[in-house]
This record gives structure tokens, sequence and C-alpha cells, in this order.
């Protein structure tokens, strides 16, 4: 006979189980050893009874030597499941033991573990409970610049904790927010992403990636068109980033809307003159004039460390 182990997600809406599911629920007497779990009324109002008793390992597995038993796993359950699994080995006639996934997690299903994270420690941690969108702006910054440097190094691995510490600010500032939550960020996001790619969810043609730009850019001045919105093309480029990568976006936008390149003749003369000359150099040589100075000053730094390790050589 055999133990039937029914798993859900706890990510799922309690009562949308697969069919499966609902067909081993009628194979024998339904056990569970969770009192509160999350599916109990939806499994009574259909009909099916289930047992809460004190989780016993051995006990469940001799049980399933003479009866079909659909053991209902918590969420919590994989210990005790590793349990009844050695157990049953242990058996001179071990059960058959089949698990039968009753919900399963989307792709992204996790986020919402986060979600539930974030809205404890914002409850429970007085320090997360302290914090605004202006305390946060540090972290926010710093963890965008250790993801960089994991790019910058190849660090791959790295990157995955690199980009999860930077999620956990997206969802840090959309907890602390008044009036929109994590639901509406990831909202608005889609909505963008679907109306600025036509060519993928409508019946635009765009065969190249200059042509998915250049839709871009047009929807884009048509969303500000729409909304009478007349503000300059530079509107949205942040004035905070650093230097380098401020006179290229700049120039980048500038140049989209036709202005004529005698404005940057027009700068005065100096030092900025020369570095917002050598960021239009780089524009037109297609390269990112941040990246360009950052791979120099990487390049300088293990200049100077090997001829520091040199100089302290025997």
């Amino acid at each position: 006979m055999p133990l039937i182990v029914v798993t859900t997600s706890p990510r799922v809406a309690p009562g949308l189980l697969s069919h499966q599911a609902w067909r081993a629920f009628g194979s024998g007497p339904v056990l569970t050893g969770s009192e509160d779990h999350p599916q109990l009324p939806y499994l009574a109002e259909a009909g099916v009874e289930v047992a809460v008793v004190t989780p016993d390992p051995a006990a469940l597995a001799r049980r399933a030597v003479t009866e079909t038993v659909v053991w209902l796993a918590a969420a919590d359950s994989e210990d005790f499941m590793r349990s009844v699994g050695h157990a049953a080995v242990a058996m001179a006639e071990p059960p058959l033991i089949e698990v039968v996934p009753g919900s399963y997690d989307l792709p992204g299903a996790r986020v919402l573990d986060l979600v539930a994270v974030m809205d404890r420690l914002r409850t429970e941690c007085p320090w997360d409970r302290k914090q605004t969108h202006e305390t946060l702006v540090p972290y926010l910054l710093e963890e965008a610049y250790e993801v960089l440097e994991t790019i910058e190094q190849g660090d791959y691995p790295a990157l995955r904790e690199e980009l999860g510490d930077l999620l956990l600010q997206v969802a840090f500032h959309a907890r602390v927010a008044d009036g929109f939550d994590m639901d509406d960020v990831a909202e608005g996001i889609v909505e963008k992403l679907v109306r600025r790619h036509p060519h993928v969810f409508g019946s635009v043609r765009a065969e190249t990636a200059d042509e998915v730009n250049d839709n871009w850019e047009a929807i884009k001045a048509a969303e500000r068109a729409s909304k009478g919105d007349t503000s300059s093309v530079l509107d949205g480029v942040p004035m905070g980033q650093p230097a380098l990568s401020l006179a290229a976006q700049l120039v980048r936008r500038a140049e989209r809307a036709g202005a004529p390149g005698e404005l940057a003749a027009a700068i005065s003369q100096g030092l900025g003159r020369e570095l917002f000359d050598l960021v239009r150099r780089a524009q037109d040589a297609g390269l990112d004039a941040e990246a360009e100075l950052r791979a120099a000053a990487r390049s300088y730094r293990d200049r100077v460390l090997r001829w520091e390790s040199e100089r302290e050589a025997p």
C-alpha cells in the first residue's frame, strides 16, 4: 500500500489544487500534522475529511504498509518527510511512498517570500521600522555599485547575491512607501514594458536593436504628448549620477532630439570643457566614457598594487 504525500506551495492561493491532488484525497484516510494548514477549510468545503494527528514518522510508515494513507504535508515539513523516508527504509517491507504536487510555484514566486519577509521586518525590527526613503538612499547606491563591480570583474556567482541585495532595496522602498506597494511597482513596469515593446506584444515589426530603440523613443515622446507634456527631452535625467555618465546621457538625449553640436562648443573653456569633449568623442566612437574611465582606473589600481608588491619584495 502506498503512502501518498500531497505537497502544496504557500505561494499559491489555498484551494487551487491539481487534479492529481484531488484524486489522491479520495484514495484513503487523509492525515496532516498541522491544525492550521491553509488547505483545511477548502478540503472541508469539498467534503474531504482530514484528521490532524501528532507527527510520528515511524507510525505513519507502518500504517502505510497495510492501507493507503494520504499525508497532507505542511510547507515546513521537509525534515519530517525525511524522517518518514528513513523510517520506511529501515523496515523489512517498506511502503511505497508517492509524492503528488498539489500546487507548483510559478516563476518569480519567491518574490512573494521577499515581500512577506520585508513586511515582517518593517513591523518587528526597530532598525527597519525607522528607515525612510531618504535614509535608504546610501544603501541603494552602494548595492548598485556592488552589482556593477561584480559584472566588471566577471564574478557571476557573486552577481546573484548582489542582485538580491539590490532587489531588497526595491522591496524596502516599496514597503516604506505611502500610497503604493510592491505590486504597484511591478504593475507599473510591466505595463511600460508591454506598451513600449509593440514588436513583441503587438503587430509592429522591428528587426534590429536600433529599430527597437527608435520605437521606444517614439512611443515615449507620444506618451508625453498625450499628457500635454511639453517638457524638455532632458527631463528624467538624474543629475546626481557620476559626471561622465551624466554628460553622456545628456548628449545622447539632446542628439536624439536633434540638438545642434554647436551647443557643446559654446561651453566655457577649461578642464570641464575638455572632459565634456572627451565624452562626446566616446559617444561618436560608440564607447561608454564612464566604463572606459573605470577600466583605466582598474588598470592603474593593478599597476600600483604590483609596484607595491615589487617594492616590498626582498
